[in-house]
């Protein structure tokens, strides 16, 4: 599996079946300035959305449009966006697991919320905030947590699904903070890599990955601190 990530929560997934985009947040994404968007988009099969905050739903509705790829988000979620003219469709709710054939895509829990004003300044309420498990029929399992804070129930997914992958949210102030992070790592997941992510893409969130590296240092997992851009094999 090749995984790029592509600034705050955004991340390309590639598979020999499969080109995936989780969170295409590439408009006003700081940390995205620098990238190629047709590159981060190029051939793209699947759009994944976790929540539908403005810093995940990001450019998808561009995307869906340009590339005819399928999107899939929560319930409300996919409503809204099939209401702006998305018209390849998935959607499912948490604990709930939709198949692509060559991957399945699972929404777990998050810790967060969903709603979104938009450029009209209308409060849309679009479904809970979720993780995203994902797995593959050849490639290392993963586990995109979405924006979320700790919890215990993360032992339960973990045992349902034994992710090998941990896409984990450290920047702080909107989510779980890179200590916890890396507390919630140890206690409850036995990922094999941990990636981190949701940082240093805005001054009020944690622009660093240390508090988090220093937290799994010790640990078996391995963790991945890629600049954005750069694809890394797994």
């Amino acid at each position: 599996m090749k995984i790029t990530w592509l600034g705050h929560s955004a991340f390309r997934l590639e598979t020999a079946h499969a080109k995936i985009l989780i969170d295409p947040f590439f408009s006003g994404n700081p940390s995205f300035a620098d990238q190629d968007r047709k590159e981060a988009a190029a051939g793209i099969t699947h759009i994944l959305l976790t929540h539908g905050h403005g810093d995940h739903v990001g450019d998808t509705i561009a995307l869906a449009q340009e590339t005819g790829a399928v999107v899939l988000a929560n319930a409300d979620l996919a409503a809204w966006l099939g209401s702006k003219g998305v018209q390849r469709l998935e959607m499912g709710n948490t604990g709930g697991t939709v198949s692509f054939g060559s991957f399945s895509a699972t929404f777990t829990q998050a810790l967060h919320s969903s709603a979104q004003i938009t450029e009209d300044g209308v409060s849309h309420a679009l479904g809970n905030a979720n993780g995203l498990m994902l797995h593959f029929e050849e490639e290392a399992s993963l586990l995109h947590m979405g924006d979320t804070d700790i919890f215990t129930d993360m032992g339960l997914i973990n045992e349902l699904h034994q992710p090998d992958i941990g896409l984990v949210p450290i920047g702080d102030r909107f989510t779980m903070g890179g200590a916890v992070a890396a507390l919630a790592c140890q206690r409850f997941f036995d990922f094999k890599h941990a990636i981190p992510c949701h940082y240093g893409s805005f001054p009020i969130i944690d622009q660093t990955p240390e508090k988090f590296v220093k937290g799994m240092e010790g640990l078996k997992t391995r963790v991945e601190t890629p600049k954005v851009g750069v694809t890394l094999s797994i």
